[in-house]
């Protein structure tokens, strides 16, 4: 272990109970030790998943959020004595790790809820909603501190709660807290006076209109999480630890609008100022921890930071706000081992909170600790598989239901949350398997194939790894993505993978001596018949290094096409994003933390965005586009770049019949890459 980390290794106390470092795997959704979107039970898969994570050296392990009250069903958590039975039996395996657990309970999302189609119609439609109450009580679901618009549909109000619906949440967290302490487990969380969830909505001034003993002054917006911490303390006793997801400033500006680093706005969320009392009172109610970062639903980019936000985005209003308290904080956004151990030295933090890249590698703590950093198998951010909830114009929460029900799954690593589908099973005869392509996909399959025991020998054309996605990886905020590769590479190495450089395969090639082949040759950008486009930058050569000018016409309003526009403005160049939908990032699968980081970021600095706008004409100099009233409109510009998507290009083979891996089969994100190489390779 490098010096530098040692701060991370010292023990620390959370009221009386000792935690043997300071890492704390926070909670995300996905992974709750009671199931997600399914009657509460105890989950295997979260178990395990949290007991491999325990092994290796995670100081406190908090799961993923638990509703008091189903999801479905509309049960509460308290009721079913059998699945605490359960987690007993599993506390005593746990706690042979040394780690502690904090369950994580929540009193819900209220207009923070993401809401698909046929909660919406529900919401709408009386009669659909009635029926469909014994089963998904969406109006009970989406109730808030008042009557706001729904973060993913502002054409949805939610109602405001009633005070007995509020005094019935305040027992059941104290009921199941005395539950989960009989079990063994060593404190509960409560979620969340954080990233705008149903108990920050009563905190904050912009979500809380009530003029009852629950809204108005400071003390009466807080009183909702006061009362269920002092409800717990009640039930388990004041040496039961209970800590808080908190969240220091809002960084809001309004329903929908977030607040960028280093903008100037004015705060309708919680400030710093009100923070620093709010820290203070809940403490002096009764917390024993605060977990903290920043945000909001309506600035999500803060609480779930994509790679366009700064690494330790959140530490700076964390160490300010540990001033104010005697409790220890530990804080979480993209935070570096480095940054965190020199703060935990110099007080300023007691632990650093880690989230999604427990999601990639489990063992990243462990390789940490033994001094193999360039082992771990980094997190990109990119959301693709753990919270892909979707947002844009015209359409509330473009998630698919296998999706809703799965989170905590990973782009990366298909055996997070899914251990009974991917998993690495010794193949019962070692093959030799040519894998054409050096991409993602070619590489994450011969990874895998080759710690099942084939020998994989990869084809590439050119004379490096990486594919596409080297140039993908190209801009300045990529900087996840540049130590992804560099992984692939040291794997590759490590594993002993034949690599064959300078090797265009044609489709006679016969591949003699070799028992199986895999095509993994990407895709091919579209190239739709408009006059000039011949003279425009394709995305791929602009991210590969080709020169643009001052002003430059980005055609595709797409994320890549988003990302070129950043990465152009932030090099000090013009750009002009042309886009045909009516919204920019209008696809499935793009999370919106990631999303309205963009689109926050275009809009604060003013780039030109046409949406619902197509292309006509390239010219020299120019180029000529079609508004949505059919009138033609021309952009005087430098340079202009395309992207507008790819179409698979699969190399066929006349002599072998082979298996087909990316963006040659459909082109999508790295989550379809990585889970289709795996998908291939398990069956070989």
């Amino acid at each position: 272990m490098q010096k530098e980390y040692e701060s991370l290794f010292t023990p620390w106390k959370i009221g009386n109970v000792e935690i043997k470092n300071r890492i704390v795997m926070t909670s995300m959704g996905g992974t709750s030790i009671f199931g997600w979107l399914e009657p509460n039970h105890f989950d295997e898969e979260a178990a395990n998943f949290l007991l491999e994570r325990a092994k290796n050296n995670v100081g406190l392990i908090l799961p993923g959020i638990a509703p008091i009250r189903d999801m479905m069903l509309g049960k509460w958590l308290y009721q079913g004595k059998g699945k605490f039975a359960k987690l007993k039996a599993f506390m005593d395996d746990f706690h042979k790790t040394g780690a502690k657990m904090f369950v994580q309970l929540t009193a819900g999302f209220g207009r923070s809820l993401a809401i698909n189609d046929i909660m919406v119609k529900a919401l709408k439609n009386k009669a659909l909603g009635t029926v469909m109450k014994p089963i998904l009580n969406v109006d009970y679901m989406t109730a808030s501190a008042s009557a706001t618009p729904n973060r993913w549909d502002d054409s949805i109000t939610s109602r405001p709660l009633t005070v007995k619906e509020i005094e019935k949440m305040i027992d059941a967290f104290a009921k199941t807290s005395k539950l989960l302490m009989d079990a063994g487990v060593d404190g509960v969380e409560i979620h969340a006076v954080h990233e705008g969830y149903l108990l920050d909505q009563f905190t904050m001034k912009y979500t809380n209109l009530r003029d009852d003993e629950y809204g108005g002054s400071l003390e009466k917006r807080y009183r909702f999480p006061a009362e269920i911490v002092k409800a717990i303390k009640a039930a388990c006793g004041r040496d039961f630890p209970v800590s808080l997801r908190y969240s220091v400033v809002s960084k809001t500006k309004g329903f929908g609008k977030g607040a960028l680093p280093g903008e100037e706005y004015e705060e309708v969320g919680r400030d710093m100022q009100e923070s620093e009392w709010a820290a203070k009172f809940l403490q002096d109610a009764g917390y024993d921890m605060l977990n903290c970062d920043n945000g909001t639903y309506d600035a999500w980019y803060w609480s779930h930071p994509p790679v366009y936000m700064d690494r330790n985005c959140n530490l700076e209003e964390a160490r300010h706000i540990k001033k104010f308290v005697d409790i220890p904080v530990v804080c979480a956004g993209r935070m570096t081992p480095d940054v965190a151990a020199a703060a935990i030295s110099a007080g300023e933090l007691d632990g650093m909170g880690v989230a999604r890249q427990f999601l990639t590698d489990p063992e990243w703590v462990t390789k940490l600790m033994e001094g193999r950093e360039n082992e771990i198998h980094p997190c990109i951010c990119c959301h693709n598989a753990c919270f892909n909830m979707a947002h844009y114009k015209g359409v509330a929460n473009d998630q698919s239901l296998s999706d809703n029900m799965g989170m905590a799954r990973c782009a990366l690593n298909p055996e997070t949350m899914q251990s009974k589908k991917y998993k690495i099973v010794k193949a019962k005869k070692s093959k030799k398997v040519a894998v054409v392509g050096a991409g993602i996909g070619g590489m994450e399959t011969a990874r895998v194939l080759a710690l099942r025991g084939h020998k994989p020998v990869i084809f590439e054309k050119s004379g490096r790894l990486g594919g596409v996605f080297v140039a993908a990886a190209s801009p300045s905020f990529k900087e996840k993505d540049r130590e992804l590769l560099e992984w692939y590479a040291r794997e590759i190495e490590k594993l002993g993978i034949e690599v064959r450089f300078g090797c265009e395969i044609k489709p006679d090639e016969k591949f003699e001596g070799f028992d199986e082949v895999v095509v993994a040759t990407g895709g091919v950008a579209n190239k739709p018949r408009i006059p000039g486009l011949e003279k425009a930058v394709e995305a791929i050569d602009y991210l590969s290094g080709a020169e643009a000018g001052k002003k430059v016409v980005v055609i595709g309003g797409g994320l890549t096409g988003c990302e070129i526009a950043y990465d152009l403005y932030k090099k000090g160049c013009e750009p002009v994003i042309v886009e045909m939908k009516d919204d920019l990032i209008a696809v499935t699968g793009v999370c919106l933390a990631n999303s309205s980081y963009l689109r926050d970021f275009f809009a604060l600095n003013k780039v030109d965005v046409r949406l619902e706008t197509k292309l006509a004409e390239v010219g020299d100099g120019y180029v000529k586009v079609t508004n949505k009233d059919g009138t033609l409109a021309e952009i005087k510009c430098d340079t202009v770049i395309a992207s507008m998507g790819y179409h698979p290009a699969p190399l066929t083979l006349t002599a072998r019949k082979a298996k087909l891996v990316g963006d040659c089969v459909n082109v999508g994100n790295l989550r379809t890459v990585v889970w289709r190489a795996w998908d291939v390779a398990m069956k070989i």
